[in-house]
């Protein structure tokens, strides 16, 4: 195996070139510990921890609060799509949540799920004002609940 083709220099270069360095750190961190929450403890358990259950967020937020989460998306993206762990849409999504709520950006979680091909399908998303910052939009899927943060 060559040096470039090492886990060692993929990380320096992620190092090296990363835009926001502190927040992906932080992202790294969150989805590690909602991984770890997800298998470890029971849904009623995390559940708590979620927000306000049935509520939503306002549908305004401010320019900053915008950029922020931009760069909340970004960084959560980033990260976990290069995690050894299985980091899908409600790892994501807890961790851009998580990150947002630090700075007092409310936003709106909703799980959602839909029939596909004869399998029911679940998926969870993040929205900010009107910016859907993980997950996408939810098109196609049926919500089933939603925590304000």
């Amino acid at each position: 195996m060559k040096w470039k083709d090492s886990i060692f220099a993929k990380g320096y270069r992620f190092l090296k070139c990363c835009k926001f360095k502190p927040l992906c750190f932080k992202a790294l961190c969150c989805s590690a510990y909602y991984r770890l929450c997800i298998l470890l403890c029971k849904p009623a358990c995390l559940h708590k921890h979620w927000g306000v259950q049935g509520e939503e967020s306002p549908e305004e937020e401010t320019r900053e609060a915008y950029r922020y989460a931009y760069r909340v998306s970004y960084a959560v993206d980033r990260i976990c799509t290069r995690t050894t762990w299985e980091s899908k849409c409600l790892v994501r999504a807890l961790s851009a949540q998580k990150l947002l709520k630090r700075k007092g950006i409310q936003s709106t979680l909703y799980l959602g799920c839909k029939m596909d091909e004869g399998k029911m399908v679940a998926h969870a998303w993040l929205r900010v004002g009107k910016m859907y910052v993980t997950g996408g939009n939810g098109e196609g899927y049926a919500v089933v609940d939603k925590y304000r943060a």
